[in-house]
């Protein structure tokens, strides 16, 4: 039947390797590009291994490996660009509210947007069955998990930060207030008291919100869509078979983790490129060293107060090393002479050149990786999110130095800049980088590696926990400590009973010992 042997063989070949490709969906609507950064590697990487992808998001890959296909969704509404004089106000103990509150907004907004698209209206042209396995994030909504029980295929979460507090009940992990912060509190593993009984009220008052407020309302908004007869999302989040997180034990503090919880932080860090002649030329020449300072992509330096600016750049004129900075305006008023500013920076190829001595962040959780990644010291000034988390875990290691917003001066900058530069705080930075960096497998490797791990076993449902499935009031042995507790006091009941009867008694027999 074929016109030869090697036309045989090519045929059977490609048979193989069409047998092996995975039909794979991502579902990412929430319109945060720091987010995309952690999801958008995992998927190239899984249409560079031969697999057929279609990426649901707002944002489009302007190179696509073979295999990879977008289907965007319209425009966000998030601003690219956020004013850091909004953040100049005081710390208020309900700021973490405040942020569930705009987070459940956007959710909201997302799922609906998301929920009438064109995209997704042409993914629901296949059959159910048609994917292999469905990525979307779990973050500040579950909306997407509808879509993927209508699709009915196994599902994985990603996560580009650390894990919410109401994720771990869904994965079977214990949340323990004690020593795991709530992303919204910012606090290391060592916490004092009042930070513990803070993180304590935050993790749970929290969960209630996201049951009380976010569950509902998606609810309500994919039955709109699919019918009225759709479980509620609570019971679809049950049914993740895994959890990408974009973290590391070695940055963010060891967790009691399931098995079906992987940390691939660093999935996005590639091999640095050749700087730019201009860039490369300072930190060769840079005698001294060179520090880095940006505030990621969405922060604007130049929307510093002016008394901020001008302490930093003061500061800056006061150091030794030369100072390149990410900063958007073409001129800065009193720049020193060591000070380099730039609209835009390769950041990754920057940290990675042996000459940069400190990196100056706002913590994002990309830039902060790149920096352990390179073992590069930090001073953080966070300002929202995630940011005071990644900052104090790393100051807690010993690599990092954390500065308030409102206190950034002259003085403050050039004496945490001077100590960053100590060399016991490069020492502590090479060893998080050195086991930040040694895995048996790459990030992306094992990202790879078990999404087809759970594409091969329908789900991978020997890695759940029968915890994921138990109510609250058992998996906390409430009615354990409630058996126990009664038994306990039954004694104490029975004694305090007889002692009760005897006085009763004492009075009549002594009134009767008085008539004889």
């Amino acid at each position: 039947m074929c016109g030869g042997k090697a036309f045989c063989l090519l045929a059977l070949l490609s048979l193989v390797v069409s047998s092996d490709s995975l039909r794979i969906l991502g579902l990412f609507p929430h319109p945060a590009i720091s987010h995309f950064k952690f999801f958008h590697p995992i998927m190239r990487g899984l249409a560079e291994a031969g697999h057929s992808v279609d990426v649901i998001s707002p944002f489009e890959d302007q190179d696509p490996p073979k295999g990879y296909k977008d289907l965007l969704l319209p425009p966000n509404t998030l601003t690219d660009t956020i004013n850091l004089q909004d953040f100049e106000r005081p710390y208020h103990f309900l700021f973490p509210y405040i942020e569930f509150f705009i987070l459940y907004n956007m959710g909201k907004e997302a799922c609906n947007t998301t929920l009438h698209s064109r995209a997704l209206t042409e993914i629901l042209k296949n059959p159910p069955g048609y994917y292999d396995v469905i990525l979307l994030e779990q973050f500040n909504t579950d909306c997407a998990m509808s879509v993927a029980h209508v699709l009915q295929a196994p599902v994985i979460g990603m996560s580009s930060c650390a894990l919410m507090p109401w994720h771990y009940e869904r994965f079977g992990a214990p949340l323990i207030p004690s020593y795991i912060s709530a992303l919204f509190q910012g606090q290391s593993q060592e916490m004092s008291f009042v930070a513990r009984l803070r993180n304590w009220i935050t993790v749970h008052s929290l969960n209630l919100l996201y049951k009380i407020y976010t569950v509902p309302t998606e609810n309500s908004l994919i039955r709109q869509r699919f019918g009225p007869g759709l479980p509620s999302t609570e019971d679809l989040v049950r049914n993740t078979s895994l959890m990408l997180v974009n973290q590391h034990f070695s940055l963010s503090g060891p967790k009691p983790l399931p098995p079906n919880v992987i940390e691939v932080g660093g999935v996005h860090i590639s091999p640095p490129k050749p700087l730019p002649p201009d860039l490369q030329k300072i930190l060769d020449n840079a005698s001294n060293g060179v520090i880095l300072i940006s505030w990621g992509s969405q922060l604007k330096a130049s929307s510093l107060p002016a008394a901020r600016r001008d302490g930093i750049v003061r500061a800056i004129g006061r150091l030794e090393q030369e100072v390149i900075w990410k900063y958007e305006n073409d001129t800065l008023p009193n720049k020193p002479p060591n000070l380099h500013i730039r609209k835009w920076l390769p950041q990754r190829d920057i940290l990675a050149h042996p000459n940069v001595k400190v990196f100056m962040s706002h913590g994002g959780l990309m830039g902060t990786t790149e920096a352990v990644s390179s073992a590069v010291p930090i001073v953080g000034v966070p300002i929202y999110g995630d940011q005071s988390l990644n900052i104090a875990a790393l100051v807690q290691r010993g690599m990092a130095l954390q500065l308030e917003l409102k206190k950034l001066d002259e003085n403050t900058v050039f004496e945490a800049l001077t100590k960053a530069l100590d060399p016991s705080l490069k020492a502590k930075a090479k060893e998080v980088a050195s086991a930040y960096n040694n895995r048996i497998q790459s990030p992306m490797e094992t990202a790879i590696w078990w999404v087809e791990h759970v594409a091969e076993t329908k789900g991978a449902p020997l890695t759940q926990p029968s915890s994921v499935h138990l109510s609250r009031f058992v998996y906390y042995s409430l009615d354990v400590y409630l058996v126990v507790s009664l038994t306990m006091l039954l004694p104490v009941i029975m004694l305090l009973g007889l002692i009760r009867m005897c006085k009763r008694r004492g009075p009549k027999e002594d009134h009767k010992l008085k008539r004889k």
